[in-house]
């Protein structure tokens, strides 16, 4: 199975953990008494950040006149856009994040009258831009359907937490540009299903609306991933703006002490990755348990169940004794 290249921070974890541990506190937000409201607004913030983000330059105003079926005088495309999105969100529900055919389905309505092959993978070649020019240029249009193919066996396959598994498919996914147009806005849902597999409420998240808002450094760290041939830049900062979406619709932050215990069970049960136990033993061959469990802030009994996994599998081994010897990498 195809697996993309991607490595897990500390920040990386520590997100996470602040994550789950905000996640719950906005559930409980949602199920008070302006509930409804609530999502309805965010729905207008999303489609109308994610709209905004590819040029459409329609307000929240006018964006809420359309869900609400009201005429406003704009630009005939920039409606259409509007109508598309309302229309692929109400289908949210029903999308299987893990399809394929789902994903043209998506791409099909979201860019109806848009371009002429809506729902088609594209047949050219095509560019990622942002203001200053050119971002990436991806893959031959040939291999758009085997790099698509691959990218969602490994999505369905993986054991990698949700969060981060929906940070790498949204990286891969703007690489690999799999549309003549469309792809952000589609990227960007995709996204937001993945995670609604982790917790229904990210169907009501407006995340995009912290994208648009700092579109410069989106762009920067799909750079910087692409420049490092690894999504960790992009993990980092879209778990940064999915937090920050979290805080800033929910009102107050998690307590210290709160977050420190949820960060604690995340690092056992989601943080450890084999990758960073690895560059951990190439950085230092002698580097002994207890100094892998205090840098990756976890428990001894942790790593020793990691190191066991890694050595069963072949990965590495331990030449010499446990006080002088060393660990090799079995490359």
């Amino acid at each position: 199975m195809y697996t993309p290249p991607f490595t897990i921070s500390a920040h990386a974890i520590n997100l996470i953990a602040e994550i789950s541990g905000q996640i719950e506190r906005y559930a409980i937000r949602l199920e008070q008494s302006d509930a409804m409201k609530l999502r309805k607004a965010n729905r207008i913030r999303t489609i109308h950040s994610s709209l905004a983000i590819e040029g459409n330059t329609l307000s929240e105003d006018e964006v809420k006149d359309i869900i609400e079926g009201k005429t406003i005088i704009a630009p005939l495309r920039q409606i259409q856009e509007v109508k598309n999105a309302i229309k692929t969100y109400e289908l949210y529900s029903s999308l299987n994040p893990f399809s394929v055919d789902d994903l043209l389905k998506a791409h099909g309505t979201m860019m109806m009258a848009l371009t002429d092959d809506a729902g088609r993978f594209r047949r050219g070649g095509v560019g990622v831009f942002s203001d200053k020019g050119l971002v990436h240029m991806a893959p031959p249009a040939n291999r758009v359907p085997e790099l698509i193919i691959n990218l969602f066996e490994w999505l369905k396959e993986a054991k990698d937490h949700l969060l981060i598994r929906s940070c790498v498919f949204h990286y891969e996914f703007e690489f690999i540009h799999p549309f003549s147009d469309g792809n952000g806005r589609t990227g960007r849902l995709w996204q937001s299903l993945i995670l609604g597999k982790l917790h229904p409420l990210f169907e009501h998240l407006p995340v995009e609306n912290m994208v648009y808002a700092n579109q410069e450094a989106y762009y920067n760290a799909i750079q910087a991933s692409t420049a490092a041939a690894n999504s960790g830049p992009f993990i980092d900062f879209m778990l940064q703006e999915i937090l920050d979406a979290l805080k800033n619709h929910q009102g107050s932050p998690l307590p210290q002490s709160e977050y420190s215990e949820v960060r604690d069970k995340v690092r056992v049960k989601f943080g450890i990755s084999s990758g960073q136990i690895i560059e951990l033993i190439r950085h230092n061959s002698s580097i002994t348990l207890d100094e892998i469990a205090d840098t990756l802030s976890v428990t001894r009994r942790a790593i020793e169940k990691k190191i066991k996994e890694l050595r069963d599998a072949g990965y590495i081994r331990r030449e010499g004794s446990n006080k002088s010897g060393r660990w090799v990498i079995i490359e």
